[in-house]
């Protein structure tokens, strides 16, 4: 009996150690908890932290009840495991989703984030089939430039399964973030990867036409 205790203590260490982002993800539900008003419909912007730091993405669309549920570091293996706390549990009509920037830093193949992500968009449409889905495509950046390779694969791979898949819209910051070839540089912060309000400007005159 004692070491059946000893063996099932263990095995919860162990599960909850496999928990990455447990105690973000509790904050960002305790914030929005206090925030939501399940009267009114809502839409949810999740993912890393290209949305973890939109601070003022409520400001910036106030004709809607917009939650926030963006944790930094995040791949889409991580949101995975908090897909009821950071988007099914507020039952939003439309739910935004920037993921890939750190799975293809990790050096994930394309090929295998996206089987990763169609994953979850089922799960997701099988949960809640009313919800639409807009996947962000990868932004381009300049501590990350040298990977521009892989992004732009995984971003024609995010695009075609949106184009085959109902329900889902897929929106290009990649583009508009460049001048010409090249990354624009005025748009980040010191780290290179995090974008200032600028940046968030070109974001948020792409995504206004996603919203309605």
């Amino acid at each position: 009996m004692r070491y059946l205790f000893v063996l099932f203590f263990a095995l919860s260490l162990t599960a909850h150690a496999q928990l990455p982002f447990k105690k973000e993800v509790k904050e960002i539900q305790q914030r929005n908890d206090s925030l939501w008003d399940a009267s009114k419909p809502t839409i949810v912007f999740t993912g890393s932290s290209s949305i973890r730091f939109w601070e003022d993405v409520q400001q910036r669309f106030p004709e809607h009840q917009v939650l926030n549920t963006g944790f930094g570091g995040s791949q889409f293996s991580d949101i995975e495991l908090y897909l009821d706390e950071l988007i099914l549990n507020y039952k939003p009509t439309k739910v935004f989703i920037y993921e890939g920037d750190n799975d293809i830093f990790a050096k994930k193949r394309p090929r295998k984030i996206l089987k990763k992500a169609e994953y979850i968009l089922g799960i997701l449409q099988q949960r809640n089939p009313n919800m639409e889905i807009v996947l962000i495509s990868a932004k381009p950046s300049i501590s990350r430039w040298k990977y521009r390779g892989r992004y732009r694969r995984l971003n024609r791979k995010l695009n075609s399964l949106a184009s085959e898949t109902e329900g889902i819209d897929f929106v290009d910051v990649w583009y508009p973030m460049l001048d010409n070839r090249k990354v624009k540089q005025d748009i980040f912060i010191e780290d290179g990867l995090h974008m200032n309000d600028k940046g968030y400007d070109i974001w948020y005159d792409v995504i206004k036409n996603y919203i309605d």
